[in-house]
């Protein structure tokens, strides 16, 4: 099997652990990103303070809805892991780890949104780390497409929320000046 970088294979072979997983890293980033500051929820404060494109959804949505991608995402894995292991082709094989290393990547650049955004308070590198991401979830599509169909269409409502997504990022970053306030700023 050819070297990749990915998640360890209990991650994705278990399917409790396959789904746990994203939801688990992800709310542990957004709460990590969310430390109380002085002058409260981080997050919380600062998108109340954004001026919002049209369309955008209230904060309190945010967080059923990655919780529900994560969710899928994390089924998605699984699913492909577990057909690939079944099957006896190599190019099947090496396919899954093709997969297993854009799964894991595309995971670590989309924990690194929320950070960017919220704590660095930097919408447009925020922006560039979901236009790679996009990238890494459309390849890893075109894998699962060919490999295993439930998967990618696991795949899509997270494509179609990535796309939401940076909408509202590119909205939130042309309408405050392409500046989102950091705790430090919002406390002076």
């Amino acid at each position: 099997m050819p070297w990749s970088f990915a998640l360890p294979h209990v991650l994705l072979t278990n399917p409790y652990l396959a789904v746990a997983t994203p939801i688990t890293a992800g709310t542990t980033v957004a709460l990590l990103t969310n430390r109380k500051s002085t002058s409260g929820p981080q997050n919380r404060e600062t998108y109340k303070q954004l001026k919002q494109p049209p369309y955008s959804p209230p904060g309190w949505l945010f967080a059923p809805a990655w919780t529900l991608v994560y969710g899928l995402m994390g089924y998605a894995s699984h699913h492909a892991t577990t057909i690939a292991s079944q099957s006896f082709s190599l190019a099947v094989r090496d396919a899954n780890s093709t997969a297993q290393t854009l799964y894991t990547t595309q995971l670590a650049l989309n924990f690194l949104w929320m950070p960017l955004f919220f704590r660095l308070g930097r919408p447009a590198v925020a922006l560039g780390d979901l236009a790679l991401l996009a990238g890494n979830v459309g390849a890893l599509m075109v894998n699962w497409w060919t490999a295993d169909r439930t998967a990618f269409w696991c795949l899509v409502p997270y494509a179609v929320w990535l796309g939401y997504a940076a909408y509202l990022n590119a909205g939130c970053g042309v309408l405050n000046g392409w500046t989102v306030p950091t705790g430090k700023e919002r406390s002076e």
